[in-house]
């Protein structure tokens, strides 16, 4: 696979992209399905659509850090439970860095979406989903000190009951942005919008 170069600082059309991803997640991850007034949280999405168009960028680090700091305000200033904040916190890197390159790795094989890369692309986003969950809630499972006494049928069952709610709600966002960005490509009339990213 021919990677993308690195850019670092990413152009203007991606840093409104990046803005705008910076802004939904402060929309839906401070409340972390707390109401149902809220929307679901979308940060899974947004790390595989920050991929998609940012990849090369330094927008990786940025997000991971605004992920930190939500989590950190709500817990500290806002009584939401710290619960899930243990040693496997910090896998999260890693689940969201699996986001991330699958949607860097689908901007790469399909810079171009059609209706031809609809599979690929769900295939794709699916297996980074499914993957990024696995790290951290297995990660939560066996490293995070909350069950006295871890084993595989414990965290097969406690995998299956949270995975499908997780996993459907970043699917379904990132269809969203699927379905934004087709139209935005058929209303600018510029297939090369297919990915920011592609190497110049």
């Amino acid at each position: 696979m021919k990677f993308l170069p690195m850019k670092f600082l990413p152009t203007a059309k991606q840093s409104l992209i990046l803005l705008a991803l910076m802004g939904l997640m402060l929309a839906t991850r401070y409340h972390h399905f707390g109401a149902a007034l809220h929307l679901p949280d979308a940060s899974m999405a947004i790390f595989f659509v920050a991929g998609f168009y940012l990849a090369g960028t330094v927008a990786l680090p940025i997000l991971m850090l605004e992920a930190g700091l939500i989590d950190y305000i709500a817990i500290s200033m806002a009584g939401v439970s710290d619960f899930c904040v243990t040693p496997a916190y910090s896998m999260l890197v890693v689940a969201y860095g699996v986001l991330w390159y699958g949607g860097a790795l689908y901007a790469n094989k399909f810079y171009t979406p059609t209706l031809s890369t609809l599979l690929p692309a769900g295939l794709i986003a699916l297996a980074s989903c499914l993957l990024s969950f696995l790290v951290s809630n297995g990660s939560f499972y066996w490293m995070g000190g909350r069950y006295a006494d871890p084993h595989f049928a414990e965290f097969v069952q406690r995998f299956m009951q949270y995975m499908p709610s997780f996993v459907s709600v970043a699917m379904a966002y990132i269809a969203a942005f699927g379905v934004a960005h087709a139209i935005g490509v058929i209303a600018l009339g510029d297939k090369s919008a297919g990915s920011m990213n592609k190497a110049r």
